[in-house]
């Protein structure tokens, strides 16, 4: 063997070292924005090593030149105007209106948690935004029928990233599709992301299983034990010491607001970004090709799109709340300022996924590394990769306690392998991200150190440590019966068939344990059922 035959060995071993060192750094640190910088970095020292220059000043000029290609300032601009519009929206009484309807109308146990995951669905256009909504609304409703705090954060929870996933309307939709840039597929990174949607097994059904809970008004497990406590505690007359709600998650609201206040700026926000990807799409242009809704979304610009949204609710929350002396117009903009603030931290997860997706693809050229490693003559191995994504993805997610930062480092990774492995066929490309962006969900949903696993207790006034050891086997569960999905699709290919393999496997699984628990405590279980 020779001295270059070893060099070039080396060298084709260390192209993933980018990512790879992301996904190790992100694993014992738990942190993601140290993680995604030194995968940067690595990537482009790797690079300037072979491809010569200044060692101490090439690679950053690489990396500012990727970063500068890969920045789109529309996605930067809407999450500032989303967040901005969710914190006058917070600031509105809208909210505390709504809650008083609620407490009126919801008269039962099952009303006041179908009315939980109803609002947390309506929420989709954001995961925090959802989390606090819910939590300060439904606090008194589901107080009012007995419902513990456990049980309310569980639905806060299961109802705010697994929505935001598949709504394409939403900020995680287009953070999703910001990183979706392959040149195997002839589909825009937005249909890309609308086709993985029927197979992001995990969200679809954490929304059927709460679904089933409620219609069963069935628990089994810690979050049984935390029903069977808060009972007995108010039958004692006992009062339920909750955890106090952060100063920042509180939302304060005016006397003179009402439900209109919600529903009129998130209706524009929908309405107008419908219609500006119908027409960028080219749906009202003569001589287009896209006069159908399907096309014309797919041709769109969704980032542009979103943008016309986010303002369009925004001038009617002005409109509304400026006249009707809701707000001040010193009180509006300071609120706006402050929410367009609060999102930096998902800009800068953004910026540095672009950066080192840009590096390991073009620069390090990972398709060819990953192509001499993957063999597509392997049909098992091939065939439970989507299963394996899922389950990578999920540890990944659950070890740093955030979904955008997981999909940012593994998404250029499972292009790369798509590219090698499935060139041509668009069908593996959407099972194989819907796996990843799935497992991202799954481990963020049960991650002690989420974002959304920490507001939704907050907003559910729920201790933490209670909320998240009573979701996990919830959690758990539903993935399990997803994995079976992604099992049946890397074989079979077929979406209708893993579908009705997990359904089965949830649905079967659950009544199951609801058959055992009746078996073993008839009469209290019995009394609920």
């Amino acid at each position: 063997m020779t001295r270059s035959f070893y060099g070039a060995l080396f060298c084709r071993l260390f192209i993933a070292a980018a990512p790879v060192l992301a996904v190790i750094l992100a694993l014992k640190t738990k942190e993601v924005y140290s993680s995604l910088i030194f995968g940067i970095l690595s990537g482009a020292l790797l690079y300037c090593s072979q491809s010569g220059g200044n060692p101490l000043i090439r690679p950053a000029e690489v990396t500012l030149e990727i970063l500068s290609a890969k920045f789109d300032l529309k996605i930067a601009i809407f999450c500032a105007l989303l967040g901005a519009l969710i914190s006058v929206i917070n600031a509105s009484g809208g909210i505390r209106e709504y809650g008083k309807w609620a407490r009126k109308k919801l008269q039962t146990r099952r009303k006041a948690l179908f009315s939980t995951m109803f609002l947390g669905i309506l929420i989709f256009i954001d995961d925090y935004f959802n989390c606090l909504t819910v939590g300060t609304v439904m606090k008194p409703v589901t107080d009012a029928q007995k419902i513990s705090r456990e049980k309310l954060a569980f639905i806060i929870d299961s109802t705010a990233a697994p929505i935001c996933i598949i709504a394409p309307i939403s900020s995680w939709a287009v953070a999703v599709s910001s990183n979706l840039t392959t040149k195997a597929a002839e589909e825009t990174p937005f249909m890309i992301f609308l086709s993985c949607i029927p197979w992001n097994f995990y969200a679809v059904f954490c929304l059927c299983f709460v679904l089933l809970i409620i219609a069963l008004d069935f628990d089994f497990g810690p979050m049984r034990r935390a029903e069977l406590t808060h009972q007995e505690k108010l039958a004692k007359g006992e009062e339920e010491v909750h955890a106090p709600v952060p100063a920042e998650c509180e939302v304060k609201s005016k006397p003179s607001g009402t439900i209109g206040d919600i529903l009129i700026p998130i209706g524009f926000l929908i309405t107008a970004t419908v219609l500006a990807m119908l027409s960028t799409g080219g749906f009202w242009k003569e001589g287009e090709a896209f006069h159908e809704v399907a096309l014309a979304m797919g041709n769109s610009d969704p980032s542009f799109s979103l943008i016309l949204g986010a303002l369009a609710g925004l001038l009617a929350a002005f409109f509304k709340y400026i006249p009707r002396r809701i707000s001040t117009m010193a009180d509006f903009m300071m609120n706006a300022v402050k929410g367009a603030q609060n999102m930096l931290p998902a800009i800068i997860i953004l910026m540095l996924a672009w950066t080192l997706s840009g590096i390991t693809r073009e620069l390090l050229e990972a398709p060819k590394f990953i192509a001499s490693l993957v063999s597509a003559d392997n049909g098992l191995a091939v065939s439970l990769l989507p299963a394996l994504a899922f389950m990578l993805a999920g540890f990944l997610s659950f070890s740093i306690g955030t979904a955008w930062g997981t999909f940012g480092i593994l998404i250029p990774i499972i292009i790369s392998i798509f590219e090698a492995v499935f060139p041509g066929n668009p069908a593996d490309l959407y099972i194989m991200l819907a796996a990843t962006l799935a497992g991202s969900v799954f481990g963020d949903h049960c991650s002690p150190i989420s974002d959304t696993t920490i507001l939704s207790s907050a907003g559910a006034g729920c201790d933490h440590v209670s909320h998240v050891s009573t979701q996990l086997p919830y959690c758990m569960f539903i993935a399990g019966a997803s994995l079976l999905g992604y099992v049946t699709a890397g074989f079979t290919k077929s979406l209708s068939l893993s579908l009705l393999v997990s359904l089965a496997a949830l649905i079967g699984g659950l009544l199951l344990i609801r058959r055992r628990a009746l078996r073993k405590h008839p009469a209290v279980t019995a009394e609920k059922a």
